[in-house]
């Protein structure tokens, strides 16, 4: 591999290379214990650390089997010694197996977060090896000049060295016996360690006869003398009976020691002792150094991985070979890793399998050919976490057929932060032991903030020290920088892949920008100075106040000081009024939020979740041209993030990554958002920024709020938002927080199809007026309409279906709910493809209806029988008083018969033309609006026709009438119909 595939944490920065330098010169191996999970795919270091850090392992496992040999026990008297050693092999060997099947349990198992935003795969299954590269101290300590992402990915690989490989001889011909395999956060390091596991319970690494893993986070917790046997044993009991022969066979075994910066690990004869003996009692973090040492068990060997700024703790002299991870920097890896995971059969979940294969290949190629232009996903999927974060919220926007409560965009980032970072401290030998996601909030979080704040994506060296270098005062402060700059940076950030732009810096996935923003803002760190001394006086202040009030008034009997309790009463007030000034930086909190949520110059950008599709799968079409004038950019995800972060289950989860939101707070941020948010939801939202409103309500989780706020929407337009299965559990999860009744629910083409509607029934059930109109939907739909309609519960008094395939059988489904509805009085199956037989179905059925007010029929193709036959039954209809029927195929016969019909006559009026005997129609404008509406989705050539046809009628009641009046209002009409036949005819219309 390239000297460009070096520490991916050496990315260009200018000075700040210089100072990494200096402050690496001047420290010289400083420990700095840091450590987090990455989840290349499978989303399983979290997981790893818990089960290491396991205090026994007793689960049932299976294993291949195991041929290792053992030493003869000179202990033992010559006689017995033969059976002994046959029976000491026979027993070791059932133990490795059971050590075997226990470990293959436990690694194969996958972490909660993968089973509950996705399918659960088996490392077997959608496993893709990163790339290793072989290095050397020299390139740690002093890296080759820096490549751009982009370069990297085009350079040829060198030194690649594959997982089972690490072990073989060294380019002098020495045998290695310890490796230490580093990387940076995301890179993969411990899922890597788990697919070497589970390789050896299954045979697959037969170079090792017992492989035994530890984790160093939970060495680190015990302080206590343990010897190298009893700590073997308490972890795996199994090994009970293999532990007295370690040392004294020729036993090949491999000590796994994850996550190394871990431990203070001390390499000097004065700081840890030399032993040799493994009976001997000694702390944990002894028994690794004279393990690396080659002191104790020598013959053994020896895997360490840890982060870039912990390498230089283990002696060169001790190491045999350095190992990088370089993630995924071929990108023909992160293909392969985006096809064997999105093509999986269980992707698409469960009754969707007809149609989800085509889906599935079709997210696969437009990924590909994302990732082949080198777009900024590119540079984001060289780490193998964020290929997992890739594929969860694509399965969250494409396959998610119902959402529960744990199911949320922010559930997904936040619980991808927590498998990364989990609750680890930045550097365990800093005295303020701050977190690592802690730190993260308040540097990386601020720079995301001016960011959003300033509609910027792209940050130069000068943003980037402003952030990280402006309050550095101590060495600490400057030690906690080196640690972040080596090990966390390149997860955040990496350098912009656009022309021109390769020397500024972008976060990784755009959304992780407005994500780090929200938790910026939402944990309270956008504060004023006088804000921060407020606060930390009040909280000396309130703490002394107790002991101060003592002393006072022991020193005022005393002495006649009557100024000291007045003294002290002022400062008792000033908790209180800083109690009252950060209820205010709450309101501050919740207007920011209901500022950026209902921004107007956002309200006719596409919805935030085609915002996340697009931003994953790219935007199909020409490239644009880089004198072009780029879009501004949109941070719509910020307040949205915010919500979700107060919800109580992401606030849990922040908490063990060191992040706290106390209840009080999310409690207070809430009440405020009522004065602010929804108010500001009552004014009116365009349809898009009306579904964003509603994924917000449901990121918050705060289901007494969503309800207040969902009682305020009385009519709910969604017109032209591409309902996914996702948007329509949205929909239907928030309307479920209160149970009244939607005045109007306007769904016209929204891509609806039978499992939309199936998602959405609850819903459609309280909408007085329901909007349905271009969807494609079918006869299937059909029937889940009938079972709509002729449900106990239904209140659907208007209900439109113009624009959609219905035809025959659809027909006879909606004729079926006519027969049993209640409520429908308004029904509009304009351009349904009903023909013939479906009208006379519905006019069969209409007999049994008594309610219907109005039916539109028109542009079905119907000729004079069938128009007739429905006109007929609505003659005899209770209170069907309007039949819709222009643009259908009837004669002039039939059409003077219709014309004939009056409703104080008849009961009922036939609308067919534009012409009312000698007078104009009192709906001719109704009729020129339907078709002025309509007219992208139906056929020009036959509009024009039937256009051509009212204007001839039109000129023929025109010169049938004398009356001045009425022939002002013919000409009128007749301009109206010419002026839409020549913008037809020019094809402006």
């Amino acid at each position: 591999m390239s000297r460009a595939m070096q520490c991916q944490s050496c990315l260009p920065w200018g000075s700040w290379m210089q100072l990494q330098r200096s402050l690496s010169q001047g420290r010289g191996a400083r420990s700095v214990p840091v450590c987090a999970a990455s989840v290349p795919g499978t989303a399983g270091s979290c997981f790893l650390r818990k089960i290491l850090c396991t205090s026994s392992i007793s689960l049932r496992r299976g294993y291949v089997g195991h041929q290792g040999g053992s030493g003869q026990n000179s202990a033992q008297p010559g006689s017995s010694r033969p059976s002994q050693s046959q029976q000491r092999n026979v027993s070791s060997s059932d133990a490795i197996k059971k050590h075997q099947k226990s470990l293959s349990a436990w690694f194969s198992h996958q972490p909660n977060e993968e089973r509950q935003f996705g399918p659960s795969f088996s490392l077997d299954a959608v496993h893709v090896d990163p790339v290793i590269r072989e290095s050397s101290l020299e390139e740690i300590l002093k890296p080759s000049p820096d490549l751009t992402i982009q370069e990297q990915l085009q350079q040829p690989c060198r030194q690649v060295i594959s997982l089972h490989n690490l072990f073989d001889v060294d380019a002098c011909g020495r045998q290695v016996k310890n490796v230490v395999l580093y990387g940076t956060v995301g890179t993969g390091k411990s899922t890597l360690i788990k697919k070497m596991v589970v390789d050896w319970c299954h045979g697959r690494l037969p170079r090792f006869e017992l492989v035994i893993p530890f984790s160093c986070e939970d060495l680190s917790h015990s302080h206590a003398p343990i010897s190298l046997r009893r700590l073997i044993t308490k972890k795996y009991q199994h090994l009970r009976d293999v532990v007295p022969v370690l040392g004294a066979s020729n036993l090949k075994v491999l000590f796994i020691l994850n996550g190394l910066e871990r431990l203070n690990l001390d390499f000097r004869l004065a700081g840890t002792e030399l032993c040799c003996d493994p009976n001997e009692p000694v702390p944990p973090s002894a028994i690794v150094v004279n393990l690396l040492r080659k002191y104790l068990l020598p013959e053994a060997s020896i895997i360490a991985t840890t982060r870039p700024s912990a390498v230089r703790r283990i002696p060169a002299k001790y190491v045999g070979r350095y190992a990088q991870i370089c993630g995924f920097s071929d990108t023909n890896l992160q293909k392969l890793y985006f096809q064997m995971r999105l093509s999986q059969p269980g992707c698409s979940g469960e009754g969707s399998r007809d149609g989800s294969s085509a889906e599935q290949e079709n997210l696969v190629e437009m990924l590909s050919r994302n990732l082949e232009r080198h777009n900024q996903i590119t540079a984001a999927c060289f780490l193998p976490s964020y290929c997992w974060l890739v594929c969860t919220t694509l399965h969250f926007l494409y396959f998610t057929r119902t959402v529960p409560p744990s199911q949320t965009l922010t559930g997904i980032y936040t619980s991808f932060l927590r498998l990364n970072f989990s609750g680890e401290v930045l550097d365990s030998t800093d005295p303020t032991n701050i977190s690592m996601m802690k730190y993260v909030a308040k540097t990386v979080g601020k720079l995301a903030y001016q960011g959003v704040m300033s509609r910027k994506t792209c940050f130069s060296e000068d943003d980037l020290q402003q952030c990280f270098e402006v309050e550095m005062k101590t060495e600490s402060e400057l030690n906690l920088l080196e640690v972040f700059r080596s090990d966390v940076f390149r997860f955040f950030l990496s350098p912009c892949m656009q022309p021109g732009k390769e020397h500024t810096f972008v976060f990784t996935i755009p959304a992780m920008q407005e994500y780090l923003a929200a938790l910026y803002v939402v944990l309270g760190e956008k504060k004023t100075l006088a804000q921060r001394v407020g606060k930390e006086l009040s909280e000396v202040l309130g703490r002394v106040s107790e002991d101060v009030a003592v002393v006072v008034n022991i020193i005022s009997k005393v002495l006649p000081l009557r100024f000291l309790p007045v003294l002290f009463n002022l400062l008792k007030i000033f908790p209180r009024y800083f109690s009252r000034l950060s209820g205010k930086e709450r309101d501050a909190i919740a207007h920011t939020m209901a500022e950026e949520l209902f921004k107007e110059e956002d309200y006719y950008n596409d919805d935030v979740l085609d915002q996340i599709t697009s931003s994953i799968l790219g935007v199909e079409g020409p490239m644009r041209h880089p004198d072009e004038a780029p879009d501004d950019e949109v941070f719509e995800l910020f307040p949205i993030f915010m919500g979700g972060i107060l919800s109580r289950r992401n606030r849990a989860i922040l908490e063990q990554l060191g992040c706290s939101i106390k209840n009080l707070a999310a409690f207070e941020i809430a009440k405020a958002m009522k004065k602010t948010v929804i108010r500001k939801s009552r004014k009116g939202l365009p349809p898009s920024e009306l579904m964003d409103y509603l994924f917000f309500l449901h990121e918050f989780q705060n289901e007494r709020f969503t309800a207040e706020a969902v009682r305020s929407l009385r009519a709910v337009s969604l017109a032209s938002v591409r309902m996914t299965p996702l948007k329509c559990s949205v929909l239907a999860s928030v309307m479920s927080t209160t149970c009244h009744e939607v005045e109007e629910l306007n769904l016209t083409s929204c891509n609806l199809d039978t499992g939309s509607l199936r998602t959405l029934f609850p819903v459609l059930l309280r909408c007085k007026a329901l909007h349905l109109q271009l969807n494609s939907l079918g006869s299937d739909a059909c029937k889940e309409i009938r079972d709509l309609l002729l449900h106990d519960k239904c209140v659907v008094s208007s209900l439109r279906l113009a624009n959609n395939p219905v035809g025959e059988q659809g027909a006879q489904f909606l004729a079926e709910a006519l027969a049993g509805n209640r409520s429908l009085t308004h029904l509009s199956l304009l351009h349904t493809a009903l023909g013939d037989r479906g009208a006379e179905t519905i006019a069969r059925h209409l007999a049994h209806n008594q309610h219907l007010r109005e039916l539109d029929l028109g542009y079905n193709s119907l000729t004079d029988a069938a128009a007739l036959r429905v006109v007929e039954v609505a003659k005899k209809h209770e209170a069907l008083d309007k039949v819709h029927l222009y643009f259908n195929d009837i004669s002039e016969d039939g059409k003077r018969a219709l014309h004939s019909l009056r409703v104080d006559r008849d009961g009922v009026r036939a609308l067919v033309l534009l012409t009312a005997g000698t007078d104009v129609s009192d709906y001719w404008s109704h009729i020129l609006n339907v078709v002025q509406r309509n007219l992208p989705f139906w056929d020009r050539d036959r509009v024009r026709q039937h256009l051509a046809l009212l204007l001839q009628d039109l000129e023929s009641s025109r010169s049938q009438t004398a009356n001045p009046w009425r022939k002002a209002k013919f000409l009128r009409v007749e301009s109206e119909v010419k002026k839409m036949l020549g913008k037809l005819q020019d094809g402006t219309l």
